[in-house]
Formats: structure tokens, sequence, C-alpha cells
């Protein structure tokens, strides 16, 4: 793996990095994380993730080590030492080339094995930067499929959905399953049978020129780039509406994209079987994500989609 690692502070390459095998991040996913990722080599919304960290801490009582200032200025140095890492990628989007990702990780820490919290010693922090590795170009010119993934019947999603922690397994077979029917997201369906979000995503379908996207009431996680695309559409007059969106609602809409920090906004032209409109990037999917190009700046602006994206 090409990538630099700080772990409590110290620097180190990343086939060098270990964490003891009774951590409890490694044996009961009891951590919190965030994925910051650059432009330019700057960190994008650091102040936001840095907020949620502390939010999923909170959440689950884990006290962090560092106050936001020393997350910020490590953070910092672990992308200085990752500058040259980056590898060329002509299928990558512009302005992810030379660009890296941190995985700020911060465990409750090591100590005898048992599920009992005060066992551990220490919190451990982890940064991992790699070079990002983002959709490659042509999934901004044609959009990607997602596929459903629980529903009505299907065993509920453990932890806290409001928290980002180190507890995914739910989230690795929703991916599985949508990998085996050839999609590149899954999107997690609620009991009702309403989309919630994807597996690392949020979601949005936009109807007569309006965004639809579940609120956070869904119990979804409350994504930076989802918050950032709301601020945009309210700036450039487009209309947001955060209420339930049933999977038939979103099968039938003009246009759907998803949001991450990785991928920005991402077009989704296929749910399940189901084409979304005419099956291509729509106007004001293109016209949001230029808007967050430009917001975001680094590489290049997509500007008149689709023919630049």
């Amino acid at each position: 793996m090409n990538g630099i690692v700080s772990i409590d502070g110290i620097l180190v390459p990343a086939g060098e990095a270990r964490v003891s095998v009774f951590d409890r991040g490694f044996l009961f996913g009891d951590s919190v994380y965030e994925v910051v990722r650059t432009y330019d080599l700057a960190l994008f919304e650091m102040g936001l993730h840095l907020a949620r960290l502390a939010s999923s801490a909170g959440r689950i009582g884990l006290r962090l080590p560092w106050m936001a200032d020393r997350f910020d200025r490590e953070v910092r140095r672990v992308v200085e030492a990752a500058r040259d890492i980056a590898t060329p990628d002509p299928a990558a989007a512009p302005w992810n080339l030379g660009e890296c990702t941190v995985r700020i990780v911060v465990t409750r820490g090591s100590g005898e094995p048992g599920l009992d919290p005060g066992l551990a010693v220490e919190p451990t922090v982890v940064l991992i930067a790699v070079p990002l590795r983002g959709p490659p170009l042509d999934a901004y010119r044609k959009g990607i499929s997602a596929w459903p993934f629980g529903g009505p019947g299907a065993p509920p999603r453990g932890g806290d959905p409001a928290a980002k922690t180190g507890e995914h397994l739910f989230q690795v077979l929703a991916v599985r399953e949508a990998r085996d029917h050839g999609a590149q997201e899954a999107l997690v369906l609620d009991g009702a049978g309403n989309v919630t979000e994807g597996a690392s995503s949020n979601v949005f379908a936009v109807r007569d020129g309006a965004l639809e996207t579940p609120p956070l009431g869904a119990g979804i996680l409350a994504g930076v780039t989802r918050a950032v695309v709301l601020e945009i559409a309210g700036r450039l007059g487009v209309t947001a509406r955060e209420r339930p969106l049933p999977l038939a609602g979103l099968e039938s809409a003009d246009e759907a994209f998803i949001t991450s920090t990785v991928r920005e906004v991402l077009p989704v032209v296929r749910v399940g079987q189901r084409s979304i409109g005419p099956a291509v990037p729509g106007p004001v999917t293109r016209r949001i994500h230029a808007a967050f190009r430009e917001a975001a700046g680094g590489g290049h602006n997509p500007g008149k989609p689709p023919a630049s994206v």
C-alpha cells in the first residue's frame, strides 16, 4: 500500500504501520473515524469533519485524546509527508489528480479483551494518508448504477447511524450485494422500504427541478458533502426538500445522485433494474456538481457538462 501513516503522532510508511491485536478498534469496531480529502493538497471542510468526529465520539462515550487544533496540525503534517505518493491515473477525474485522502481513526485503545469499555487504557489515533482513488471521469460523464439493500423483512442495521464508527459489517454486505449485481453503490432501505442513504454516501433525487433527500431524522449520517450541496442549492435557488424517499419515488425521479467526500456529486442513472429518467446525468445534477467544483477548487471544473464531464 502506497501511503503515509501517523500512529499517535509518529509518522511511518504505510507498510510499516502497526497497531496492537488487543486494540478495541480491531477487536470490536470500537472506534470513530472521518475521511477528509484535499484539493491542491489543501484540506476540504476540515472543521466540519472534526466537528462530526467529536459528535461521533460523544455518542459512543469515547474520549478524544487530542483537541481540534492538534488533529488539524497532525493531519496537515501527514498530508505534507504524503505530498509525493500519488501515481498517475489516466482514467481519473482531473480534480482528483495528485490529491490524497486522510482517514482519521480514533479507537478506544488497547487492553484486556472484553466488552467492558473500561478495559481500554488509552485511546489510539491513527491517520492514514493515501492517494485519492475517486470514481473515474467516465462515471461522471455516464453516471453509475445503485442497488437497493435491506427493506421490509431484512435484518436491521446495527449501531448508531448518526455516529461514524468502525462498525461496518452491514455496509460491507450491502456493497458486496451491489457489486454482485454490477452496481457501484448500495442504497440502504429502512423497514418501510424508504431509501435512507448509500452504503457510504447520501442520496438525492431530482423531481420537477427540485432536490429531495432523506432527513437526518430518517437515521442517516449527516454527510459533510450533503451539507455543502444543500447550501449550494439554496444559493442557486434550487428548492431542496428533506423528506422520506420511498424506493418507488427514487425510481420515478427525473434525476438522482449521491454525495460523499471522495465522490463529490456523482450521477446515478439506474437503481436496481430501473433507469432513472433518460438514464443519463441530468441538468440539475450537472449544475449542482459544477457549482460544487467551483466551491471546492482544485483541478478541473466541469463547467459545461456533459461535454467536459
